[in-house]
């Protein structure tokens, strides 16, 4: 399952998505955390030392080389400069799993205990003035664009801060998103953009309370939100702990707040998986993106890269390309050909 924690700036979204990951690796299944944030600090809430959280490839940096291995052998995508971050997969695109060693993992990725962390890699100095944060992530709409993630698998996604997720179409890119929300007006105000944004696009959204101190912030949050507050997370000493670049290990996390935690996941896992709704949401955005800048920037008719006999899932996995690494590759066993 896709996973994206959204909020306001300061509302702890960063806190709650490394929690959450931290959850899911405790109890054992595959995760991936990717930092889709302006201000790079997932890794380091995940327990890695600010040296070691560095040291992972941006994948910003290097989305020709990520554009050039998942067009495969598609012959709808003429080149990979031809491929902006809508571009959907078709037949002869390599498609990617959680658990595959393709090369996406194997050269932007590092693996920390039990989870696999990506990062798009900060704002520098060479992009002020002249480019957008949004061209950094999507790389990882373009990962996600071409996911097939199974039962108990989870990606989880920590977006940028309040509205500017809505930039592009990675926001339709999850089977569940948490908002969350301090009880304040302000730790509120996102959710109602968000809300409208979710009915649109038919966005599963559920709104979590953080840094809750009592019944009257759960009040608050409900009055404010209604139905759609899931759970509150109440003040941490354990997270307090961490934010003073301490260590301290997961399972003195609260119980309170771990039973937050696995309501998160019962939610997550009750949603039931519409891989022609996602497809069909990739078409879309990758039409409105090539009529609104991306044909003019290019210079072709991008809509021409559309596969109209194609549509991500499980099946499509025995059409993708063998992956292009030196060595061996993993296999899960789902399919002869999964990359």
């Amino acid at each position: 399952m896709k996973i994206a924690f959204v909020g306001k700036g300061g509302s702890g979204k960063t806190t709650l998505s490394s929690l959450f990951t931290r959850y899911l690796a405790a109890q054992g299944v595959p995760v991936v955390a990717i930092d889709a944030d302006i201000n790079q600090h997932l890794a380091v809430a995940l327990g890695m030392d600010e040296d070691e959280a560095a040291r992972i490839p941006a994948l910003g940096a290097h989305l020709t080389e990520i554009k050039e291995y998942l067009r495969g052998t598609n012959p709808r995508i003429t080149s990979a400069g031809a491929m902006v971050k809508t571009t959907p997969p078709g037949h002869g695109s390599r498609l990617l799993t959680v658990t595959g060693d393709h090369l996406i993992h194997a050269r932007y990725s590092r693996v920390y205990q039990g989870i696999r962390v990506m990062v798009t890699g900060p704002f520098s100095e060479e992009d002020l003035g002249v480019a957008c944060y949004h061209s950094k992530v999507g790389a990882v709409e373009l990962y996600l664009n071409h996911l097939v993630d199974f039962p108990g698998e989870y990606v989880v996604v920590d977006m940028t801060a309040g509205a500017d997720s809505f930039a592009s179409g990675l926001f339709t890119r999850f089977d569940m998103t948490f908002l969350v929300a301090e009880p304040t007006r302000k730790g509120v105000s996102v959710y109602r953009q968000y809300r409208d944004y979710a009915r649109d696009y038919d966005v599963e959204l559920r709104v979590v309370g953080n840094k809750v101190q009592g019944p009257d912030d759960v009040e608050f949050l409900r009055e404010q939100v209604g139905d759609d507050l899931l759970v509150c997370l109440e003040q941490s000493e354990f997270v307090r702990a961490m934010e003073k670049g301490r260590a301290p290990g997961f399972e003195s996390l609260e119980e309170r707040n771990r039973t937050a935690l696995a309501r998160l996941k019962e939610t997550v896992d009750s949603v039931r998986k519409d891989w022609p709704k996602f497809h069909r949401q990739t078409v879309e955005f990758h039409v409105k993106n090539a009529h609104s800048w991306a044909n003019r920037a290019v210079g072709e008719d991008l809509t021409a890269q559309i596969d109209p006999t194609f549509t991500l899932g499980p099946e499509a996995l025995a059409g993708t390309p063998e992956p292009a690494l030196s060595g061996s590759a993993h296999h899960d066993g789902r399919s002869p050909h999964v990359a």
